[in-house]
Protein backbone atom coordinates (compact mmCIF):
# COMPACT_ATOMS: atom_id res chain seq x y z
CA UNK A 1 0.00 0.00 0.00
CA UNK A 2 2.83 2.68 0.86
CA UNK A 3 4.21 1.68 -3.05
CA UNK A 4 1.38 2.57 -4.39
CA UNK A 5 0.56 5.59 -2.62
CA UNK A 6 3.44 6.81 -3.83
CA UNK A 7 2.91 5.77 -7.46
CA UNK A 8 -0.47 7.92 -6.96
CA UNK A 9 1.34 11.21 -5.09
CA UNK A 10 3.38 10.78 -8.68
CA UNK A 11 0.30 10.53 -10.84
CA UNK A 12 -1.27 13.61 -9.07
CA UNK A 13 2.10 15.50 -9.51
CA UNK A 14 1.57 14.66 -13.39
CA UNK A 15 -2.18 16.27 -13.10
CA UNK A 16 -0.31 19.39 -11.22
CA UNK A 17 1.88 19.35 -13.94
CA UNK A 18 -0.75 19.04 -16.41
CA UNK A 19 -2.35 22.01 -15.44
CA UNK A 20 0.62 24.13 -14.75
CA UNK A 21 1.32 23.45 -18.75
CA UNK A 22 -2.07 24.58 -19.88
CA UNK A 23 -1.03 28.26 -20.18
CA UNK A 24 -3.94 31.33 -20.59
CA UNK A 25 -3.34 31.92 -24.17
CA UNK A 26 -3.34 28.17 -24.95
CA UNK A 27 -7.04 27.88 -23.26
CA UNK A 28 -7.82 30.80 -24.90
CA UNK A 29 -6.64 29.38 -28.23
CA UNK A 30 -8.77 26.35 -27.57
CA UNK A 31 -12.01 28.18 -27.07
CA UNK A 32 -12.46 28.74 -31.17
CA UNK A 33 -10.69 25.39 -31.83
CA UNK A 34 -11.93 23.01 -29.61
CA UNK A 35 -16.07 23.25 -30.82
CA UNK A 36 -14.10 21.95 -34.43
CA UNK A 37 -11.60 19.28 -33.58
CA UNK A 38 -14.79 17.60 -31.28
CA UNK A 39 -17.47 17.76 -33.76
CA UNK A 40 -14.91 16.49 -36.63
CA UNK A 41 -14.33 13.24 -33.49
CA UNK A 42 -17.73 13.36 -33.57
CA UNK A 43 -18.28 12.45 -37.37
CA UNK A 44 -15.41 10.70 -38.08
CA UNK A 45 -16.43 7.70 -35.14
CA UNK A 46 -20.30 7.96 -36.21
CA UNK A 47 -19.24 7.02 -39.91
CA UNK A 48 -16.83 4.59 -38.33
CA UNK A 49 -19.45 3.13 -35.97
CA UNK A 50 -21.87 3.52 -38.90
CA UNK A 51 -19.41 1.55 -41.39
CA UNK A 52 -18.66 -1.36 -38.27
CA UNK A 53 -22.70 -1.44 -38.24
CA UNK A 54 -23.00 -2.17 -41.73
CA UNK A 55 -20.22 -4.41 -42.46
CA UNK A 56 -21.40 -6.70 -39.36
CA UNK A 57 -18.93 -9.30 -37.68
CA UNK A 58 -15.39 -7.45 -38.30
CA UNK A 59 -13.34 -10.05 -36.27
CA UNK A 60 -10.55 -9.77 -35.12
CA UNK A 61 -9.05 -7.12 -37.20
CA UNK A 62 -11.90 -5.66 -37.53
CA UNK A 63 -11.13 -5.13 -33.71
CA UNK A 64 -7.13 -3.68 -34.57
CA UNK A 65 -8.39 -1.70 -36.88
CA UNK A 66 -10.79 0.07 -33.71
CA UNK A 67 -7.99 -0.02 -31.01
CA UNK A 68 -5.49 1.56 -33.62
CA UNK A 69 -8.39 4.33 -34.49
CA UNK A 70 -8.51 4.63 -31.52
CA UNK A 71 -5.09 4.65 -29.84
CA UNK A 72 -4.63 7.66 -33.22
CA UNK A 73 -7.23 9.22 -31.98
CA UNK A 74 -5.25 9.62 -27.96
CA UNK A 75 -2.34 10.93 -29.88
CA UNK A 76 -3.84 13.51 -32.25
CA UNK A 77 -5.81 14.63 -28.65
CA UNK A 78 -3.15 14.65 -26.51
CA UNK A 79 0.11 16.12 -28.49
CA UNK A 80 0.29 18.99 -25.75
CA UNK A 81 3.41 21.10 -25.18
CA UNK A 82 3.48 20.17 -21.94
CA UNK A 83 5.29 16.33 -23.28
CA UNK A 84 5.99 13.48 -21.13
CA UNK A 85 6.23 13.90 -17.82
CA UNK A 86 9.05 12.12 -15.55
CA UNK A 87 6.64 12.09 -12.48
CA UNK A 88 4.25 10.16 -14.82
CA UNK A 89 7.04 7.18 -15.78
CA UNK A 90 7.84 7.04 -11.75
CA UNK A 91 3.77 6.48 -11.32
CA UNK A 92 3.79 3.43 -13.83
CA UNK A 93 7.16 2.25 -12.63
CA UNK A 94 6.34 2.72 -8.73
CA UNK A 95 2.58 0.80 -10.09
CA UNK A 96 4.60 -1.65 -11.26
CA UNK A 97 6.46 -2.49 -8.72
CA UNK A 98 3.87 -2.30 -6.32
CA UNK A 99 1.76 -4.81 -8.31
CA UNK A 100 4.32 -7.41 -7.99
CA UNK A 101 4.78 -7.31 -4.26
CA UNK A 102 1.31 -7.46 -3.89
CA UNK A 103 1.38 -10.47 -6.37
CA UNK A 104 3.64 -11.61 -3.72
CA UNK A 105 1.35 -11.20 -0.82
CA UNK A 106 -1.43 -13.02 -2.88
CA UNK A 107 0.64 -16.31 -3.96
CA UNK A 108 1.89 -15.99 -0.37
CA UNK A 109 -1.80 -16.04 1.45
CA UNK A 110 -2.42 -19.00 -1.45
CA UNK A 111 0.38 -20.93 -0.22
CA UNK A 112 -0.43 -20.51 3.31
CA UNK A 113 -4.08 -21.85 2.75
CA UNK A 114 -3.14 -24.01 0.61
CA UNK A 115 -5.73 -23.61 -1.62
CA UNK A 116 -6.35 -20.49 -4.06
CA UNK A 117 -6.76 -17.11 -2.59
CA UNK A 118 -10.36 -16.03 -2.74
CA UNK A 119 -12.54 -17.45 -0.37
CA UNK A 120 -13.23 -14.57 1.91
CA UNK A 121 -14.28 -11.01 1.65
CA UNK A 122 -10.48 -10.27 2.22
CA UNK A 123 -8.78 -12.26 -0.08
CA UNK A 124 -11.68 -11.31 -3.00
CA UNK A 125 -10.17 -7.58 -2.04
CA UNK A 126 -6.84 -8.76 -2.86
CA UNK A 127 -7.54 -10.42 -5.61
CA UNK A 128 -9.77 -7.78 -7.28
CA UNK A 129 -7.34 -5.19 -6.54
CA UNK A 130 -4.68 -7.08 -8.08
CA UNK A 131 -6.15 -7.74 -11.43
CA UNK A 132 -7.63 -3.90 -11.63
CA UNK A 133 -3.90 -2.96 -11.69
CA UNK A 134 -2.97 -5.58 -14.11
CA UNK A 135 -5.31 -4.55 -16.47
CA UNK A 136 -4.65 -1.08 -16.08
CA UNK A 137 -0.85 -2.07 -16.91
CA UNK A 138 -1.77 -4.21 -20.11
CA UNK A 139 -3.88 -1.59 -21.59
CA UNK A 140 -1.49 1.22 -21.09
CA UNK A 141 1.03 -0.84 -23.31
CA UNK A 142 -1.70 -0.71 -26.44
CA UNK A 143 -3.45 2.78 -25.49
CA UNK A 144 -1.60 5.79 -23.67
CA UNK A 145 -4.11 5.92 -20.75
CA UNK A 146 -1.68 6.76 -18.00
CA UNK A 147 -3.27 9.91 -17.11
CA UNK A 148 -6.00 7.66 -15.19
CA UNK A 149 -3.28 6.44 -13.04
CA UNK A 150 -4.42 8.62 -9.93
CA UNK A 151 -7.97 7.21 -10.24
CA UNK A 152 -6.53 3.60 -10.79
CA UNK A 153 -3.93 3.53 -7.91
CA UNK A 154 -5.84 5.90 -5.42
CA UNK A 155 -9.19 3.09 -6.07
CA UNK A 156 -6.92 0.23 -5.19
CA UNK A 157 -5.55 2.15 -1.84
CA UNK A 158 -9.33 2.95 -0.75
CA UNK A 159 -10.27 -0.90 -1.49
CA UNK A 160 -6.81 -2.40 0.32
CA UNK A 161 -7.72 -0.16 2.99
CA UNK A 162 -11.00 -1.10 3.75
CA UNK A 163 -9.37 -4.56 3.52
CA UNK A 164 -7.07 -4.55 5.94
CA UNK A 165 -8.78 -2.75 7.98
CA UNK A 166 -12.39 -4.16 8.14
CA UNK A 167 -12.07 -7.01 6.02
CA UNK A 168 -9.27 -9.00 7.19
CA UNK A 169 -9.60 -12.74 9.07
CA UNK A 170 -6.98 -15.60 9.52
CA UNK A 171 -6.47 -18.43 7.29
CA UNK A 172 -8.83 -20.87 7.39
CA UNK A 173 -10.47 -23.98 5.76
CA UNK A 174 -12.94 -24.07 2.49
CA UNK A 175 -16.78 -24.17 4.01
CA UNK A 176 -17.98 -27.40 2.05
CA UNK A 177 -19.60 -25.59 -0.93
CA UNK A 178 -16.34 -24.15 -2.13
CA UNK A 179 -14.19 -27.10 -2.04
CA UNK A 180 -14.85 -27.09 -6.41
CA UNK A 181 -13.10 -26.37 -9.03
CA UNK A 182 -15.99 -23.86 -9.96
CA UNK A 183 -13.97 -21.78 -7.09
CA UNK A 184 -11.51 -21.03 -9.51
CA UNK A 185 -12.96 -20.12 -12.36
CA UNK A 186 -16.21 -18.55 -11.23
CA UNK A 187 -14.06 -16.25 -8.91
CA UNK A 188 -11.34 -15.41 -11.12
CA UNK A 189 -13.52 -15.15 -13.80
CA UNK A 190 -15.94 -12.53 -11.75
CA UNK A 191 -12.64 -10.61 -10.54
CA UNK A 192 -11.26 -10.42 -13.87
CA UNK A 193 -14.89 -8.57 -15.40
CA UNK A 194 -15.02 -6.45 -12.22
CA UNK A 195 -11.08 -5.14 -13.32
CA UNK A 196 -12.46 -4.69 -17.02
CA UNK A 197 -15.42 -2.44 -15.83
CA UNK A 198 -13.95 -0.55 -13.06
CA UNK A 199 -11.44 0.63 -15.97
CA UNK A 200 -14.97 1.49 -18.28
CA UNK A 201 -16.08 3.26 -15.14
CA UNK A 202 -12.82 5.70 -14.64
CA UNK A 203 -12.96 6.18 -18.42
CA UNK A 204 -16.48 7.63 -18.46
CA UNK A 205 -15.78 9.84 -14.86
CA UNK A 206 -13.44 11.42 -17.01
CA UNK A 207 -15.78 11.36 -19.90
CA UNK A 208 -18.47 13.71 -18.16
CA UNK A 209 -15.35 16.13 -17.22
CA UNK A 210 -14.00 16.52 -20.01
CA UNK A 211 -17.63 16.93 -21.88
CA UNK A 212 -18.20 19.69 -19.06
CA UNK A 213 -15.24 21.01 -19.97
CA UNK A 214 -15.89 20.98 -23.70
CA UNK A 215 -19.19 22.75 -23.53
CA UNK A 216 -17.73 25.80 -21.14
CA UNK A 217 -15.11 26.09 -24.10
CA UNK A 218 -17.66 26.25 -27.12
CA UNK A 219 -19.52 28.88 -24.55
CA UNK A 220 -16.18 30.75 -24.03
CA UNK A 221 -16.10 30.47 -20.33
CA UNK A 222 -13.03 29.62 -18.01
CA UNK A 223 -12.74 25.86 -16.63
CA UNK A 224 -11.42 25.15 -13.25
CA UNK A 225 -9.94 21.82 -14.33
CA UNK A 226 -7.07 23.00 -16.58
CA UNK A 227 -5.68 19.06 -16.62
CA UNK A 228 -8.16 18.12 -18.61
CA UNK A 229 -7.05 20.30 -22.20
CA UNK A 230 -4.06 17.78 -21.94
CA UNK A 231 -6.53 14.55 -22.28
CA UNK A 232 -8.68 13.03 -25.20
CA UNK A 233 -11.82 14.72 -25.99
CA UNK A 234 -15.08 13.14 -24.38
CA UNK A 235 -15.71 11.04 -27.71
CA UNK A 236 -13.04 9.19 -27.65
CA UNK A 237 -13.16 8.72 -23.95
CA UNK A 238 -16.54 7.42 -24.65
CA UNK A 239 -15.65 5.24 -27.19
CA UNK A 240 -12.61 3.61 -25.57
CA UNK A 241 -15.07 2.92 -22.09
CA UNK A 242 -17.70 0.92 -24.61
CA UNK A 243 -15.56 -1.28 -25.96
CA UNK A 244 -13.69 -1.82 -22.28
CA UNK A 245 -16.63 -2.11 -20.99
CA UNK A 246 -17.78 -4.84 -23.56
CA UNK A 247 -15.16 -6.79 -22.82
CA UNK A 248 -15.60 -6.59 -18.93
CA UNK A 249 -19.71 -7.71 -20.05
CA UNK A 250 -18.59 -10.78 -21.50
CA UNK A 251 -16.70 -11.85 -18.47
CA UNK A 252 -19.73 -11.16 -16.38
CA UNK A 253 -22.00 -12.88 -18.31
CA UNK A 254 -19.95 -15.98 -17.95
CA UNK A 255 -19.67 -15.16 -14.51
CA UNK A 256 -23.81 -15.40 -14.43
CA UNK A 257 -23.69 -18.65 -16.32
CA UNK A 258 -20.98 -20.18 -14.42
CA UNK A 259 -22.81 -19.19 -10.77
CA UNK A 260 -26.16 -21.17 -11.85
CA UNK A 261 -23.92 -24.04 -12.89
CA UNK A 262 -21.81 -24.35 -9.81
CA UNK A 263 -24.75 -23.48 -7.62
CA UNK A 264 -26.74 -26.50 -9.16
CA UNK A 265 -23.82 -28.27 -8.36
CA UNK A 266 -23.65 -27.26 -4.82
CA UNK A 267 -27.43 -26.80 -3.74
CA UNK A 268 -29.24 -28.97 -6.44
CA UNK A 269 -30.64 -25.71 -8.05
CA UNK A 270 -29.64 -23.69 -10.62
CA UNK A 271 -31.43 -20.03 -9.60
CA UNK A 272 -32.53 -19.48 -6.10
CA UNK A 273 -33.23 -15.91 -5.68
CA UNK A 274 -30.67 -15.66 -3.24
CA UNK A 275 -29.28 -11.61 -2.23
CA UNK A 276 -26.22 -12.65 -4.35
CA UNK A 277 -27.71 -14.01 -7.57
CA UNK A 278 -29.96 -11.25 -7.68
CA UNK A 279 -27.58 -8.36 -7.44
CA UNK A 280 -25.54 -10.30 -10.12
CA UNK A 281 -27.94 -10.44 -12.09
CA UNK A 282 -29.15 -6.67 -11.68
CA UNK A 283 -25.35 -5.75 -12.67
CA UNK A 284 -25.75 -7.82 -15.75
CA UNK A 285 -29.45 -6.24 -16.59
CA UNK A 286 -27.92 -2.38 -15.98
CA UNK A 287 -24.46 -2.89 -18.25
CA UNK A 288 -26.82 -5.26 -20.71
CA UNK A 289 -29.11 -1.54 -21.31
CA UNK A 290 -25.71 0.27 -21.08
CA UNK A 291 -24.50 -1.67 -24.62
CA UNK A 292 -28.06 -2.07 -26.00
CA UNK A 293 -29.03 1.48 -25.76
CA UNK A 294 -25.88 2.83 -27.31
CA UNK A 295 -25.48 0.55 -30.15
CA UNK A 296 -29.21 0.51 -31.06
CA UNK A 297 -31.06 4.06 -29.33
CA UNK A 298 -27.94 6.28 -30.09
CA UNK A 299 -27.24 6.85 -26.52
CA UNK A 300 -24.39 8.73 -26.47
CA UNK A 301 -22.53 11.30 -24.21
CA UNK A 302 -23.55 11.87 -20.63
CA UNK A 303 -26.42 9.62 -20.42
CA UNK A 304 -24.09 6.33 -21.48
CA UNK A 305 -21.45 7.16 -18.88
CA UNK A 306 -23.66 7.87 -16.48
CA UNK A 307 -25.19 4.17 -16.66
CA UNK A 308 -21.50 2.86 -16.95
CA UNK A 309 -20.84 4.75 -13.75
CA UNK A 310 -24.01 3.17 -12.24
CA UNK A 311 -23.60 -0.11 -13.12
CA UNK A 312 -19.87 -0.14 -11.09
CA UNK A 313 -21.56 1.84 -8.27
CA UNK A 314 -24.22 -1.71 -8.32
CA UNK A 315 -20.71 -3.79 -8.73
CA UNK A 316 -19.75 -2.16 -4.89
CA UNK A 317 -22.59 -2.06 -3.41
CA UNK A 318 -22.81 -6.13 -4.12
CA UNK A 319 -18.89 -6.47 -3.16
CA UNK A 320 -19.40 -4.75 -0.22
CA UNK A 321 -22.57 -4.29 1.32
CA UNK A 322 -24.29 -7.22 -0.26
CA UNK A 323 -21.47 -9.38 1.20
CA UNK A 324 -21.16 -8.16 4.67
CA UNK A 325 -24.97 -6.84 5.65
CA UNK A 326 -27.27 -9.69 3.88
CA UNK A 327 -27.12 -13.13 4.76
CA UNK A 328 -27.70 -16.19 2.38
CA UNK A 329 -26.00 -18.94 0.82
CA UNK A 330 -23.65 -16.71 -0.53
CA UNK A 331 -22.80 -15.33 2.42
CA UNK A 332 -19.11 -16.39 2.86
CA UNK A 333 -17.21 -12.70 3.60
CA UNK A 334 -15.63 -14.90 6.39
CA UNK A 335 -16.49 -11.69 8.69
Amino acid sequence: MAVYALAFIAFAIDLARRSSAVSAPALAEQTTVEPVRVGALATASARADAAASASGSAGVSGTARTVSRISARIANDASRPYGRSPSLRVGVALTVVAWLLQLAAVVSRGIAAGRVPWANMYEFAMMGTLLIVAVFLVVITRIDVRFLGTFVTGLVLLLLGLAATNFYVAVAPLPPALQSYWLVIHVFVASLGTAFLGLGFALSVAQLLQNRRESLVAEAKATRLRFLATLPSSQTLENLAYRVIIIGFIFWTFTLIAGAIWAESAWGRYWGWDTKEVWTFIIWTIYAGYIHARATRGWRGSRSAWLAIIGFSAVMFNFTIVNVFFKGLHAYSGL
